[in-house]
């Protein structure tokens, strides 16, 4: 993407650098990041990844890859070596930014293997020509990147809308829309494909505390999707379950994912594990929808799964103002673990995927 968009988007590249829309923002104002071409402005990308700024598994990896690649386009190395130092140097620090979202991963290894890749095809040419070759190398790989995801997203979707019927309410958690990803959304852009059949899908956005990414982002985009949607409390899924919203039925539940183990075992926003448990207990289908990007073959089970752990002040406060005592302690664990029992389907861009009688083994993708 090397255009101001013309659709919601969480980034755009263009001569002048990376623009990331700083939904820490939303929704009372739309502000955009500039990050130039410089060893400060990756820095900046690292800490806007860290601090937020930029969200979900997908668009992280999407915002990396293209830092990657404007980094590329302004380097001034003359040769191969240091043009591959200054890269797995920027690489090595964005890995450092969040440990949960295995798409991040899954960016910068396809970058650095685009590095390494054409040093073995070209090494035998001069320098320059190497310099030339391996910028050109990085823009490709991180535009394939964000390309497949958008791809993914819009497969992603046209699959979960199957499963949607006239009239159904979807409930979801977090943030999963255009603005977690490269495309139209994860668990959101179900529902978006599903509207655009023509069917009648309103959505329920759980608050998902402690930082508010469904009331903050899901109900702000799906007002401006033109998405019905409900508000509610984390604390009130189960009795929407059970007694429905607005005179309507809650008939499935769609979640996104930041990390998924081989075996199904599923890490997104903390909180979905509760609402996975109270779906079951109300015989609700509770499906997982991601791109093949975020499964980690390497992760045998959710055990595996590093959940990343953030700062005490996220739970003591809310947009700066005091909850607790200032000196409470606390535990805030980012994501959970949603153990593979609990899911009825996992939706990526290669259709929908059951359990066996044995349950999920997804070593396959």
């Amino acid at each position: 993407m090397t255009a101001a968009p013309t659709r919601l988007s969480p980034f755009f590249l263009d001569d002048t650098g990376l623009h990331l829309l700083d939904q820490r923002d939303l929704p009372l104002q739309m502000s955009w990041l500039h990050f130039a071409p410089t060893a400060a402005g990756l820095e900046g990308l690292a800490q806007a990844i860290e601090s937020l700024a930029v969200r979900g598994a997908p668009a992280i990896g999407g915002a990396a890859a293209l830092g990657l690649k404007m980094m590329a386009g302004a380097s001034t190395a003359t040769s191969a070596a240091a043009f591959v130092a200054e890269q797995r140097a920027f690489v090595a620090r964005l890995r450092r930014t969040r440990p949960t979202a295995v798409n991040l991963f899954v960016a910068l290894h396809a970058i650095d293997s685009a590095l390494q890749l054409t040093l073995d095809e070209v090494g035998d040419v001069g320098d320059v020509d190497v310099v030339d070759a391996l910028r050109r190398e990085v823009g490709l790989a991180a535009d394939g990147y964000v390309d497949a995801d958008i791809a993914a997203c819009k497969a992603m979707g046209d699959a979960g809308a199957a499963l949607l019927n006239d009239g159904d309410v979807v409930v979801t958690i977090c943030h999963t829309g255009a603005l977690a990803t490269c495309g139209q959304g994860t668990a959101l852009g179900v529902v978006k494909s599903a509207r655009a059949q023509g069917k009648d899908v309103a959505v329920v956005a759980l608050e998902t505390r402690p930082l508010l990414q469904g009331a903050r982002l899901t109900a702000w985009e799906c007002q401006q999707e033109g998405i019905p949607v409900t508000l509610i409390t984390d604390g009130m899924a189960s009795f929407a379950l059970a007694r429905g919203v607005g005179g309507r039925r809650i008939t499935r539940a769609f979640v996104g994912a930041d990390r998924i183990a081989r075996n199904g075992d599923t890490a997104n926003k903390i909180g979905t594990f509760n609402l996975a448990v109270a779906c079951a207990a109300h015989g609700i289908p509770f499906h997982v929808v991601a791109p093949t990007t975020t499964i980690d073959v390497g992760c045998r089970t959710g055990d595996d799964i590093p959940i990343e752990e953030r700062g005490a002040d996220e739970v003591r406060t809310a947009r700066g103002t005091p909850l607790s005592p200032p000196t409470v302690p606390v535990w805030n664990p980012a994501f959970d673990v949603t153990p593979a029992r609990l899911i009825a389907s996992i939706l990526t861009e290669r259709g929908e995927r059951r359990p066996s009688h044995e349950g999920y083994d997804l070593g396959d993708v």
